[in-house]
C-alpha cells in the first residue's frame, strides 16, 4: 500500500504534494475529533472507564499501521523490520506519545484500570524479551519463533477476553434500567461505535497518506535521506496514537489517552510480533544490538511508565512527562550513534 502511494503522489508536483498534506492534516484533526468525541460517548453510554475504552477498542483502532506494515514485512522476508515497528512503536508510545502529552496537558489516571493494563503491557514486553533470548533458540542468534507468535495471538484472544469481562465488571449502562439496557441506549452505542470506527478510518487513512507526501516534498527541497529515515518513517506508524492522545487531553479526557496508549504497547506485542511470528515460518530474527539497546530501553521506559502511575497518583505530571522524552531522546540518538 505503501508502495503504490508512494508511486502515486511521485508523479505529482510539489504544490500538489503541499495540497496533499495540508487536506490530510485536516482530514487527521477531524478523525482525531470524531475519535475521541465517540469513544467519550461509549464510555458514557456504557459507565465503562474511559481507560478501559481507550486501551481496548480505541487501540485496536490506532494498532492497524503497525499490524499491516509488521505483517507485510514477515510475510515478504523482512522479519527485521517487523519486529524493530513493534518495539520502537512501545517506546516511541511510552516516550514521546506520554511524555510529550503529559507535558502539553493534563494526564488523568484511572488507577483500577492503568493498574491491570500497566502489569499487562510490563508483562508481555518481558515476555517478548525472554522468548527471544538466544539460548532458547536451536539456532544462533536470538529468535521470536512461529511458536511464539502462535503463543502471543492466544494471549491476545485471552487479552480480549479479560478486557470484555472487567468491561461488564466495571461498566453499567446509564441509560438503561434495572434488567439492562434500553433499546434506546443500544441504538445510541451503535451510532457511536460507528462514528467512532469512522474517526479511525479517517486518523489512519489520513496519516497513511500524509508520511509518505511530507516524505517526497522533503526529499524536493533538499532534506537529507539519512534524517527522514530517522524522523518520518520512524514515527509514520505511531501517528494515530499520538493524533489520538494530543486530542484527547486538549479536550480533557486523558484517561483516554493513557488506555490508548497502554492497549497500543500490548497489541504491539501480542498482535504485531505475534501475528508477524506467525505467518513467518522462520520466525523474527532477533539483531545482536537489541540486548544492549532496544530491549532495555523498552522494560526501562515501561517499568518507569509503570512507576509514575503507581497506586495514588492522580495524574502523570509535567516533571515526570519530560523524564519519558529525556529517555526516549537518549534512546533515538544512540541508535545512531551506538558502538
Amino acid at each position: 500500500m505503501t508502495e503504490i502511494m508512494l508511486a502515486y503522489l511521485h508523479n505529482l508536483s510539489t504544490w500538489a504534494l503541499v495540497v496533499i498534506i495540508v487536506v490530510s492534516l485536516y482530514v487527521l484533526s477531524k478523525g482525531a475529533d470524531l475519535l475521541v468525541d465517540e469513544a467519550v460517548n461509549l464510555s458514557l453510554l456504557w459507565g465503562i472507564p474511559k481507560t478501559i475504552i481507550g486501551a481496548t477498542i480505541v487501540s485496536l483502532g490506532t494498532t492497524l499501521p503497525e499490524t499491516s506494515v509488521s505483517v507485510m514485512a514477515a510475510i515478504h522476508g523482512s522479519a527485521d523490520l517487523a519486529l524493530g515497528n513493534a518495539i520502537g512503536s512501545i517506546i516511541v508510545n511510552t516516550g514521546l506519545i506520554i511524555g510529550l502529552t503529559a507535558v502539553v496537558g493534563r494526564l488523568l489516571i484511572d488507577q483500577k484500570a492503568v493498574k491491570r493494563q500497566g502489569e499487562i503491557q510490563v508483562a508481555t514486553a518481558l515476555l517478548v524479551t525472554i522468548l527471544s533470548l538466544p539460548f532458547l533458540s536451536p539456532e544462533p542468534g536470538g529468535k521470536v519463533s512461529q511458536a511464539a507468535g502462535f503463543f502471543f495471538l492466544f494471549l491476545l484472544l485471552l487479552y480480549v477476553f479479560l478486557s470484555l469481562r472487567w468491561s461488564r465488571e466495571d461498566g453499567v449502562c446509564l441509560s438503561g434500567t434495572e434488567t439492562g439496557c434500553t433499546d434506546r441506549t443500544w441504538r445510541s452505542s451503535l451510532g457511536a461505535t460507528v462514528k467512532m470506527a469512522l474517526g479511525i478510518l479517517l486518523v489512519v487513512a489520513s496519516s497513511r497518506t500524509l508520511v509518505p507526501a511530507v516524505e517526497l516534498t522533503a526529499i524536493r527541497v533538499g532534506i537529507p535521506q539519512s534524517i527522514i529515515a530517522a524522523t518520518l518513517i520512524a514515527f509514520g506508524t505511531s501517528v494515530p496514537e499520538l493524533v489520538t492522545a494530543i486530542t484527547s487531553v486538549r479536550k480533557g479526557h486523558g484517561e483516554l489517552a493513557i488506555g490508548n496508549v497502554t492497549g497500543a504497547n500490548i497489541l504491539n506485542v501480542l498482535l504485531v510480533i505475534g501475528g508477524a511470528a506467525a505467518v513467518s515460518g522462520n520466525g523474527l530474527a532477533v539483531p545482536a544490538n537489541y540486548y544492549q539497546l532496544q530491549f532495555p530501553t523498552l522494560i526501562i521506559i515501561l517499568l518507569l511508565f509503570r512507576h509514575f502511575t503507581r497506586q495514588g497518583r492522580e495524574v502523570v505530571t509535567k516533571a515526570q512527562g519530560l523524564t519519558l522524552l529525556l529517555v526516549f531522546s537518549a534512546y533515538f540518538a544512540l541508535n545512531y550513534f551506538w558502538i
